[in-house]
């Protein structure tokens, strides 16, 4: 890491700590505030590292749970980054809106925000996602690698050909409580769908560029002008299958003969692609660490961000350009949707 530039804050969209907590520690929040081992992406010296000022921690859960089971361990999941905040509280807030990521800034600590990551978290139902939302969740992937009952997924069938009627009811709903529409995961027809159908800005918390790496997670060119003209965000994620072509078609081709090499320059290609196609005021960062395996070279943790600024710094990227991409951007959406999820929590308050 360079040392003579100023480190540059970030705000990640999208964290599977949660998760990995659940399939590998117990759900224990216990030490995190000392270097993990490196299986672990995540842990607190490397999130100080990294330049942290703020997460999306992912309240994930797979598409094995359906109905109410999904409804729990969603819960279970939420649970846990409130257990982590009350631990280290030194280190973490529990932040919900715009204006507590900048406090939480001021205080040298990391803001916490909460999404969830697919559809089938609420069993079809808007009672729960409006519960949700009341729990501080203020992101909802419209589906996960599943089609569920209202949004077509990236991967598998297109039943809905989009979103269905009950999906624009959805998104309709995400708009009026302020829970921004994440559209990371979703088919290329439900992403345009989305957008077209939301009032407010929408965001891919962990997505990369199909110009570079023709993946169907990755986003494409005609919904990257889209995401413009709603003034939205697009996060670029470090999974090595998204970042590079030559991994994407070694998986597809079988992993017959030596895995490709993926490094955190190719990361930055797809930055600079988003900047392009774009312009540089839509476009963040949503690593996506501990929701795979191995990361980029160069990339392997949170504690590397840096890395990747003094990367796009060598391609000529200013210093106001990069606090843009670092966090200023995300700040931005999440302010955008801050107005109607104040109004929805404050008409849901306890009157005295």
């Amino acid at each position: 890491m360079d040392t003579t530039h100023p480190m540059i804050a970030v705000f990640d969209g999208h964290n599977d700590l949660p998760w990995e907590s659940r399939e590998n520690r117990g759900y224990s929040v216990e030490g995190i505030d000392e270097e993990l081992p490196q299986t672990l992406h995540t842990d607190i010296p490397k999130l100080r590292r990294g330049g942290y000022v703020a997460q999306f921690w992912s309240a994930y859960v797979s598409s094995d749970f359906t109905g109410p089971a999904a409804v729990e361990a969603t819960l279970e999941q939420i649970d846990f980054v409130h257990r982590m905040c009350a631990r280290y509280p030194g280190t973490f807030a529990l932040a919900a809106t715009a204006d507590d990521v900048l406090s939480a800034k001021q205080q040298g600590r990391i803001a916490s925000l909460i999404g969830i990551e697919g559809g089938h978290q609420i069993d079809d139902n808007l009672a729960v996602l409006r519960e949700y939302a009341r729990l501080g969740v203020r992101y909802m992937t419209l589906t996960w690698n599943n089609t569920n009952e209202f949004a077509d997924a990236a991967v598998g069938e297109h039943p809905w050909h989009g979103l269905n009627d009950r999906g624009r009811e959805v998104v309709r709903e995400m708009n009026r409580i302020g829970m921004i529409v994440d559209l990371a995961h979703v088919s290329a027809d439900t992403m345009r769908d989305a957008i077209r159908a939301s009032a407010l800005p929408v965001m891919f918390s962990h997505s990369s560029c199909y110009a570079v790496n023709p993946h169907p997670r990755n986003v494409p060119e005609d919904v990257q002008r889209m995401l413009v003209s709603n003034g939205g965000v697009q996060m670029i994620a470090s999974v090595p299958g998204f970042v590079s072509q030559a991994l994407h078609e070694w998986y597809e081709g079988g992993e017959k003969g030596p895995r490709p090499t993926v490094t955190m320059a190719m990361v930055a290609d797809h930055v600079d692609n988003a900047r392009d196609a774009m312009g540089v005021d839509y476009v963040g960062l949503g690593g996506d660490f501990d929701g795979t395996g191995s990361m980029p070279q160069g990339l392997e943790d949170v504690g590397k961000y840096q890395n990747l600024f003094d990367e796009l710094r060598s391609r000529g990227w200013s210093e106001r350009d990069l606090e843009k991409l670092g966090w200023r951007n995300a700040l931005r959406v999440l302010e955008a949707n801050d107005g109607a999820y104040r109004s929805f929590m404050k008409a849901g308050s306890l009157q005295r």
